[in-house]
């Protein structure tokens, strides 16, 4: 089982965040961050945090193969994540040249609309057989 907790409600009350979450992964529940980059993107707190995941915001996965800035800021969440050992999903991907571009830059993992729209659970277990 993995939970997504969005970057900004990580930041309240950190004492009790940060004991919630090492609770919960002790008993085996992985975590990520959604939304990473789009909140107050604390890395003093991003080192201590017991998360598996960091999930780049579609924000900035929108216009990256457009936008130098864009693309160096996709680039730098990525290799923070690969160094502080996690997994990285770039949320939001819709084109080829998305995914492209984010293979280039060792992204793990991508959602978005190029994999597939949202299914309904009965739609997705066909899908799968």
């Amino acid at each position: 089982m993995e939970l997504e907790l969005t970057e900004s409600i990580l930041l309240h009350d950190m004492d009790v965040v940060m004991k919630t979450l090492h609770e919960l992964k002790e008993i085996g529940i992985k975590l990520s961050i959604d939304d990473f980059g789009t909140g107050y993107s604390s890395l003093s707190y991003l080192k201590r945090l017991a998360v598996n995941k960091l999930k780049i915001d579609k924000s900035f996965v929108r216009n990256m193969v457009e936008d130098p800035e864009d693309t160096a800021i996709v680039k730098a969440i990525i290799q923070l994540g690969h160094t502080l050992q996690l997994t990285v999903i770039a949320e939001g991907v819709e084109t080829d040249a998305q995914l492209s571009l984010l293979k280039s830059l060792g992204c793990d993992q991508i959602q978005g609309y190029l994999i597939s729209r949202p299914l309904a659970a009965e739609e997705f277990i066909m899908l799968c057989q």
